[in-house]
């Protein structure tokens, strides 16, 4: 009897454990965790459904229950609004559905259903998968003939791994979808491509892939090789052009310096004063030459005159003098001395010389009257 007693302790415990399962599903997608049982037609009043999320880090938390005829399905912040029953949980299909699906739902998942003492339990294993970002390509190096080139790409989220892949795209029939020969895998850093000693069919467009469990994205770039001579003609031509126009700038200042130059010589000449001029020689008016417009000149130039008078006398010689008077004894004439040069006046300016050639002269009272004689 005991022991038939404990037979029946030992019955009434036993339940099912349902099996483990993986589910890997895409996030912004729509999961269904399975849980099915048969312990809801006898007693439908007494039947208590519960499922438990246990993360990464072991902390544990309740997604959604069935108790006392009511559902509670906003039990937690982070999946408000987004579980629910799958389909007739009464009817045996306790079965969770997850829409849409978050990285932050990855984790183990306990069903647990209960009624009049049995009960039914079933795991799942939640795998959130997360798509590979756009990646960003990038260019390393010089992009001339003979030089190294490194193609990067990245991906700056998704679910590891991420496995990358470069090649070329088409542009024109013919064209070679492989890499370059010439070209390295850089195993370390996944999306590194070493393009070596690039020549000119190593332009083009390229593609790199970037792609997990979840799916795939690609970036695409240009390389353009350049001659190097190219680049060593742009530089003389730029040096060229330079050179030119510092050339003509240079011309331009010499002809407006040359200019300047000849204008202030045309200018200051008029006023330069020759040294070595000879001055203009008196001239000896005639008796009857002078008249009335002369007198009347001569009260306004009376210093004129003077002057022009006081040379021309100085240049007559006591020979000359004695000659134009026959009753005078004419004085011993010869070559002059030291002392009569010293004796001797001055020479006019050629200004002063210059400006009595322009006035009329006029000869002296006296000697009028002894040219009238």
């Amino acid at each position: 009897m005991t022991l038939l007693v404990l037979l029946g302790l030992v019955s009434y415990y036993v339940g099912t454990l349902g099996t483990h399962t993986e589910i890997k599903k895409v996030a912004e997608e729509k999961v269904t965790l399975p849980c099915h049982h048969q312990l809801g037609l006898p007693e439908k009043d007494t039947l208590d459904i519960e499922w438990l999320l246990t993360d990464h880090e072991g902390n544990q938390k309740v997604v959604i229950t069935y108790s006392s005829r009511h559902v509670y399905n906003n039990l937690t912040e982070e999946q408000k609004g987004r579980v629910a029953f799958a389909s007739n949980f009464l009817a045996g299909d306790a079965s969770l559905q997850i829409e849409p699906l978050k990285p932050s739902d990855e984790g183990r998942y306990t069903c647990k259903v209960k009624n009049s003492g049995r009960y039914v339990w079933s795991y799942v294993i939640l795998k959130v998968l997360v798509r590979p970002s756009k990646p960003k390509c990038e260019l390393e190096g010089e992009l001339t003939e003979g030089s190294d080139l490194t193609l990067q790409c990245e991906s700056s989220s998704g679910t590891e791994p991420i496995v990358y892949s470069w090649q070329r795209v088409q542009e024109k029939g013919g064209e070679d979808e492989r890499l370059p020969p010439k070209s390295k895998i850089d195993y370390n850093h996944p999306g590194r491509v070493l393009l070596q000693n690039l020549t000119m069919s190593s332009s083009g467009l390229y593609q790199c892939t970037a792609g997990n469990e979840a799916g795939k994205e690609s970036c695409v770039v240009r390389v353009t090789v350049r001659y190097v001579q190219s680049v060593g003609m742009i530089a003389g031509a730029v040096t060229g052009m330079v050179a030119g126009a510092l050339l003509i700038f240079l011309l331009v200042w010499l002809l407006i310096r040359r200019k300047d130059k000849k204008r202030y010589e045309e200018e200051e000449r008029p006023n330069e004063i020759r040294e070595d001029a000879e001055a203009p020689k008196a001239r000896l008016v005639k008796p009857g030459s002078s008249s009335s417009g002369s007198r009347s000149s001569r009260s306004g130039s009376s210093s004129t005159r003077s002057t022009a008078n006081s040379g021309s006398r100085s240049q007559r010689t006591p020979c000359a003098e004695a000659a134009r008077r026959p009753g005078l004894a004419a004085p011993a004439c010869g070559p002059l001395g030291p002392a009569d040069r010293a004796s001797e006046p001055k020479k006019a300016p050629h200004a002063t010389l210059t400006k009595a050639e322009n006035t009329p002269s006029t000869v002296p009272s006296q000697s009028r009257a002894f040219q009238t004689v």
